[in-house]
């Protein structure tokens, strides 16, 4: 006999409050509803204010993607002034940039996502002690060696910006510091010191070892090469995942989006494609075509969301007014949907690795799709990406200190402007108005929003509750299976929604 089920799913150790709501039938997801449960009040917050007050405010959404809010808003600012800012600052631009983005994908990898391994639920795996003492939350080797490794990393950011989190040393034309030779020196030992750690840790090889993984079988004769890359974190992630059936589960629709990132200076030794950004801009569709990016075409929809307003609209014509009486069962999330083309679109280091033709993980969605092991696995080694170029940045810095770091900006008066980055989590947008000198209109559309987002004005749902059909639970009052799911989209409550009221009357701000 058929059974039918709703359970709500609060989900721990992840950024923010989130719910998930699973109707399961004989213990099989058949639907799912994300809830972001606070209410986001930022882009409130922001309308008339002065003209650079969202480099102070805004990085103050989030404590983990601070650097990244502030990139967004001063590259927002960039163009309305109509400047590109100096080459060096630039490469101090993107080098903090990277390294918020590196501390934040081992954090949430170690400390976030392995911890699900040391569960009961995973009593019978034979590497379950193994990841009990590795990854058990608070106490795991893995865990307090990674907080106090990527710690020193952020030290880059207190050095360059003056503090981290919430810095604001990002403003239109450059940034506002220009760092001494003693203190880049000091980075550049500091970023030698990670890459040592990663190399020894994280991957159980060279940079350039792994780099040369660029197929499932290349990853399979990584895996027994040696011990170290077996017991690096990266092997024991994907031995785990094998053993525990995890592979070709928690598939989304397969639509990718990046908006781009990582600015090339002009005469930089690093590389990048023809729109000069390291990380490549494109979306890339569930049938293998790579398109190009265009904003014009991002929309954001509440049909699901507490909020008034109807249809899908751009962010420069968004609005952000909350209603939630309760009575509309249509509405469950304080998320609104953003939709690419009117499609939900998955944002993160996987949809990066895809958009930028990465070999590996192209071979990886071909043989398996878009599961949650590859999305793990290309936040784990998205740094091996970054850190060849954060180096040359870093010297290039060093040989150029007498270059400039800053090109004078008239008083904002009027226009408008957007800043597009890959935050740690996916693609991260400000969109700006002003005014007379004030801010008219803000709206901001977070990596979470996209991938946490709930079904659209179509009824389409977002892209984690999509990945969550047809997964098996084996035990409903421990859906360990579920978190293993949503948390490979690293999800970041904290940036996409913020407070609520506790009574049933409309919120208005």
């Amino acid at each position: 006999m058929t059974r039918r089920i709703i359970r709500d799913l609060p989900l721990n150790r992840v950024e923010g409050d989130l719910e998930i709501r699973v109707e399961l039938e004989d213990n099989r997801v058949v639907d799912a509803w994300s809830s972001g449960t606070m209410f986001r009040g930022f882009e409130n917050l922001m309308v008339g204010r002065g003209a650079l007050d969202g480099l102070v405010i805004t990085p103050r959404i989030c404590g983990i993607c601070s650097t990244t809010h502030l990139m967004a808003a001063a590259c927002a600012l960039d163009q309305i002034a109509g400047v590109r800012p100096p080459g060096n600052a630039l490469r101090l631009r993107n080098l903090t940039l990277m390294v918020e983005n590196c501390q934040s994908d081992l954090r949430q990898s170690v400390l976030m996502y392995m911890p699900d391994f040391a569960t009961p639920a995973h009593a019978a795996h034979p590497l379950h002690a193994a990841a009990v003492k590795r990854y058990a939350p608070l106490a795991g080797e893995r865990c307090i060696d990674v907080v106090r490794e990527t710690r020193k990393l952020l030290e880059i950011i207190a050095i360059l910006g003056g503090q981290w989190p919430h810095s604001s040393f990002m403003v239109p034309g450059g940034v506002t510091y220009i760092p001494n030779l003693a203190e880049l020196n000091q980075c550049r030992g500091l970023l030698q010191h990670f890459r040592r750690w990663y190399e020894q840790q994280v991957l159980g090889c060279s940079l350039e070892r792994w780099q040369a993984v660029r197929s499932v079988s290349d990853l399979d004769a990584w895996l027994e090469e040696n011990d170290a890359q077996r017991d690096s974190d990266v092997g024991f992630f994907l031995r785990f995942s094998r053993g525990a059936g995890l592979i070709g589960q928690g598939r989304g629709h397969g639509h990718f989006l990046s908006y781009g990132s990582l600015d090339i200076p002009s005469g930089s030794a690093v590389t990048g494609g023809e729109d000069r950004y390291l990380v490549p801009a494109g979306f890339r569709t569930a049938d293998g075509r790579i398109e190009p990016f265009d904003q014009s075409r991002v929309a954001e929809h509440v049909a699901s969301s507490w909020y008034e307003g109807v249809g899908g609209r751009h962010p420069f014509d968004g609005e952000t007014v909350p209603l939630a009486t309760g009575a509309d069962g249509k509405k469950y999330s304080w998320s609104k949907a953003p939709r690419y083309a009117g499609l939900p679109a998955e944002t993160g280091p996987l949809a990066e690795r895809v958009v930028g033709g990465d070999a590996l993980f192209g071979d990886l969605l071909r043989c398996y799709g878009p599961d949650l092991v590859s999305r793990q696995l290309a936040r784990l080694v998205r740094p091996a990406t970054l850190l060849p170029a954060m180096e040359t940045w870093l010297d290039e810095l060093l040989a150029q200190r007498d270059q400039p770091f800053y090109e004078t900006v008239p008083p904002l008066q009027q226009g408008r402007g957007f800043g597009l980055i890959e935050a740690a989590r996916g693609a991260l947008g400000h969109w700006v108005e002003i005014r007379d000198g004030k801010i008219a209109r803000y709206q901001i559309v977070t990596p979470t929003a996209w991938n946490g987002s709930p079904r659209d004005d179509a009824g389409v749902r977002g892209p984690w509750e999509e990945a969550l059909i047809g997964l098996h639970v084996a035990d409903i009052d421990n859906p360990v299976e579920a978190g293993h799911v949503v948390r490979s989209f690293d999800p970041c409550l904290v940036c996409t929604v913020h407070v609520v009221g506790a009574d049933t009357t409309p919120l208005r701000c």
